[in-house]
């Protein structure tokens, strides 16, 4: 009897010691251009989730040259899943789905990517409903079906015209995509790389007078691509000098419609870092294989038009986007002078 309640004693004395935390699942993350409000959006759903994790940022600051090094980190340290920002990054770390060499590219840990606009187009995956490999993600611009349509409604053309970075995979598959969709529906596309350095980098140079060419050559339209450079020079070169050729711009990204285009078929890049971290949890918590995990975007799209801009071109959406639009009416007069003459 006294051995029974001996051992009934070291058992309750057992349940009443703390209960030791996991240890938290080490994520390392890798960006093109420092934490942006998709990463603030994955970071917290896993503490709104209460999911313990330690996050490790790597930025590259545009320059893809520090990819080899951080995958040669990656293999010392072994994290648990590796997060990658865009196109060019992942490319760099996971490889193409077809040319995945694992001396190379990080193949043997669980990648999640975010904010890659033609998985497919890219190479990243060979379709979006299973990567076949150790990599799965979530895409965060509207097919450009949906985005030409868009135009189409707010204003018939036959020309659109299209600035890029010529070093980004983002931009050059998208574009692919755009040609596609104007030789189905019948519209021109007339395209323009930024001039590079002699490192072979963008630069702002000659913007105006690319904007310019574009214009002279018939385009109705300037589209901004998700293109990573195109969002750091868009607000202060990009949209005034579109402005200034009375040329309406129509952004693919959050940040290109906040950088002041008139219209846009947008998500939210918060919301794009949480359903990135959702695909995380499936995969740390669940223990789902990434290969199972669809690559997929989000469910909804916001339509925004900014008024004033609207007003300043001369060109005010149709009545009914009234009804389903996002109207943003905030002052953007320090975008460029207005248009000489309102466009028809």
């Amino acid at each position: 009897m006294k051995a029974r309640w001996l051992v009934v004693l070291m058992l309750l004395a057992m349940c009443l010691q703390p209960v030791q935390a996991a240890r938290p699942f080490r994520i390392y993350a890798v960006t093109y251009r420092g934490v942006t409000e998709v990463e603030r959006g994955f970071a917290d759903y896993f503490a709104a989730r209460g999911i313990p994790v330690e996050i490790t940022y790597r930025d590259i600051a545009l320059d893809t040259g520090r990819l080899p090094a951080l995958v040669e980190e990656i293999r010392r340290t072994r994290p648990d899943l590796v997060y990658t920002w865009g196109s060019g990054v992942t490319l760099g770390i996971a490889g193409p789905w077809d040319h995945a060499d694992p001396a190379r590219y990080i193949t043997d840990i669980p990648l999640v990517f975010s904010l890659v606009a033609a998985p497919v187009s890219a190479r990243i995956v060979p379709s979006m409903q299973s990567s076949r490999r150790n990599v799965t993600g979530v895409s965060h611009v509207a097919s450009v079906a949906a985005q030409m349509q868009v135009m189409a409604a707010y204003r018939a053309f036959r020309s659109v015209g299209v600035l890029y970075s010529p070093n980004e995979p983002n931009a050059l598959a998208v574009l692919d995509e755009l040609r596609a969709e104007g030789r189905k529906r019948g519209f021109a596309v007339q395209a323009r790389a930024f001039r590079t350095d002699a490192a072979g980098k963008p630069t702002s140079e000659g913007v105006a007078a690319l904007i310019g060419e574009l214009r002279q050559a018939g385009a109705e339209w300037l589209y901004l691509p998700p293109d990573s450079f195109l969002s750091t020079q868009a607000k202060t070169v990009v949209v005034p000098a579109a402005l200034q050729a009375g040329l309406p711009a129509f952004a693919s990204t959050e940040p290109l419609m906040a950088a002041g285009a008139l219209a846009g078929l947008v998500s939210r890049y918060y919301n794009v870092g949480q359903f990135a971290a959702y695909k995380a949890e499936q995969i740390l918590v669940t223990k789902l294989p990434p290969s199972r995990i669809p690559v997929e975007t989000l469910t909804r799209f916001s339509l925004q038009i900014r008024l004033p801009v609207a007003r300043r071109l001369g060109l005010l959406p149709p009545l009914a986007m009234f009804n389903y639009a996002e109207m943003i009416d905030a002052d953007f007069a320090a975008l460029g002078k207005p248009a000489l003459e309102p466009q028809r």
